[in-house]
């Protein structure tokens, strides 16, 4: 008992001091990155992250006892310690560098800080998934509660630059583990993949920032983010593909499939649905529900990466769709159906076929990644209305125009115009963006439900010239088509266009 409250009394010490000299960091890097913040302001010195450190630290130390060793990436404890010698190598040199050029410090703490976050992930990720872990209650509490602190420390208070930085550095360590885990054969594939997913990306990125000029940083800050917006979808499918329980020390968690999941919830909700009909009605509300998982994702690493940097709608919807290409970039190299698939089936094989794989390439790169554009892009307008509410609002009165449930609820009920507003644009953007992607999937896989497997209209309404127009020009025609005059119409609103300064927030009163 002695040597435990010993141990947790050194843990405790060296936390406080490691969370000072952080703090410090992060203090100075801020400073430098908003002129305006006096070095005399108690920027991060807070009683909640003080109190927050105490409590986090004797939480972790708490979980840490029983399993510590297996927090650590490796097998043994000599190569942990070898690994942990270069890291403290490369910290040293890091910290050199500093101090002999200044000029270099943010950079240097950018790639301190995400290659820090991506050791302890890729650890922790092997802790809550190796042999017997996930039947542990310590070892998945400590991993969950590690994974949420660090996720959210990615997307820190800094500068633009100082942010992409930091998710590049974390993004090229996560890939680099990969690559070294993956098989020889699966590790060509997702090379030959990525090569080919980037040159679509590269050119979606182009033909959208064509609308509005933007700093290089703020385009990479937001392309890394939609990349990492991945994570949860794909986290979730890891599970389920693996069979994989999470066990804590109250419940159990078991994933399964959407498909199986909305089954269950139509058959026992809509009860009058029986065969096609309750297969379509359970694959529509699948797709809703992955919808919602991936737009969420997107919206909320949207908001936390570029928050601070938007001056007007205009800015919004651009860099929403900037987070869609990372999305759909990174689902594409790291689904293995999906472009790694296609380099395994149709050029890695005994007689590699270019035609098919050219084919699939460019069907996901051109119809998919539309998909996810136009819904995000969708997201991103309403977003950009909510977060400037109160001009857009004054412009709207002073054209004696009447915003039917803000106006209408503030009459009635004398709620706040300004707040009705912004809930109403960001719950009317989720639902839209939702039901955009969930309708692309469940119009994509229709053919594969319904009986007899139709591939053209005439098979569905009858002969003719519909015989010639197969099911998926339906969806294809409605989001590259009408999602291109959709996003140029909002792009050319004249409100998206006007600059409204940069959002802050503040505790202050101002005399008016």
């Amino acid at each position: 008992m002695t040597s435990i409250l010993l141990s947790f009394g050194l843990f405790l010490a060296i936390s406080l001091v490691l969370s000072r000299f952080w703090v410090g960091i992060l203090h100075n890097v801020l400073l430098k990155a908003e002129p305006d913040i006096h070095e005399d302001s108690c920027l991060l010195h807070s009683p909640k992250l003080i109190v927050g450190t105490l409590i986090g630290t004797a939480v972790l130390f708490a979980l840490s006892l029983k399993h510590f060793l297996g927090m650590l990436p490796y097998e043994t404890v000599v190569s942990t310690a070898i690994v942990g010698t270069i890291f403290i190598l490369i910290g040293i040199s890091c910290v050199l560098v500093e101090w002999r050029h200044h000029q270099a410090r943010a950079t240097v703490f950018s790639v301190m800080v995400g290659t820090a976050i991506a050791l302890v992930l890729i650890s922790f990720y092997k802790t809550a998934f190796g042999r017997g872990a996930t039947l542990d209650p310590y070892a998945m509490a400590l991993s969950m509660i590690v994974v949420v602190l660090t996720w959210r420390l990615l997307f820190g208070p800094w500068s633009a630059r100082v942010k992409a930085t930091v998710l590049g550095t974390f993004l090229f360590w996560v890939v680099a583990s990969m690559l070294v885990n993956d098989h020889s054969s699966t590790r060509n594939a997702r090379l030959i993949a990525t090569g080919v997913a980037i040159i679509p990306a590269l050119i979606w990125c182009k033909l959208f920032l064509r609308e509005h000029s933007q700093r290089m940083s703020l385009v990479f800050l937001m392309f890394f983010a939609g990349m990492l917006s991945t994570a949860p979808i794909l986290f979730y499918d890891h599970l389920v593909r693996n069979g994989i329980e999470m066990q804590f020390f109250f419940f159990r968690i078991v994933p399964e499939s959407f498909h199986r999941t909305s089954s269950v919830f139509v058959s026992s909700n809509l009860i009058g649905l029986r065969g096609v009909h309750s297969s379509l009605a359970a694959s529509f509300v699948s797709f809703l529900m992955v919808g919602v998982i991936e737009e969420i994702s997107k919206f909320w690493v949207m908001k936390r990466s570029g928050r601070k940097f938007f001056t007007s709608i205009d800015d919004v919807l651009q860099l929403s769709i900037i987070v869609a290409i990372g999305f759909a970039f990174a689902e594409n190299i790291l689904n293995p159906t999906y472009f790694v698939g296609f380099v395994r089936q149709y050029l890695l094989s005994a007689n590699p076929d270019w035609i098919a794989f050219i084919g699939n390439v460019s069907g996901r790169a051109v119809l998919t990644n539309m998909v996810h554009i136009v819904s995000t892009g969708v997201i991103g307008y309403f977003y950009g209305k909510a977060l400037f509410a109160g001009p857009h609002i004054r412009e709207q009165h002073e054209k004696g125009r009447y915003l039917w449930l803000a106006d209408s609820l503030h009459y009635l009920m004398r709620f706040n115009v300004k707040r009705v507003y912004r809930r109403e644009m960001l719950i009317t953007g989720l639902i839209l963006g939702i039901v955009l992607h969930g309708m692309f999937n469940f119009l994509v896989t229709f053919p594969e439900i319904v009986p007899g497997k139709p591939r053209t209209l005439g098979d569905l309404f009858g002969g003719g010239f519909l015989d010639y127009v197969p099911i998926l020009m339906v969806p294809s025609l409605f989001y590259v088509v009408g999602g291109f005059w959709l996003l140029t119409e909002l792009f050319l609103k004249k409100s998206s266009l006007v600059e409204r300064g940069h959002v802050i927030t503040t505790d202050a009163f101002v005399r008016m």
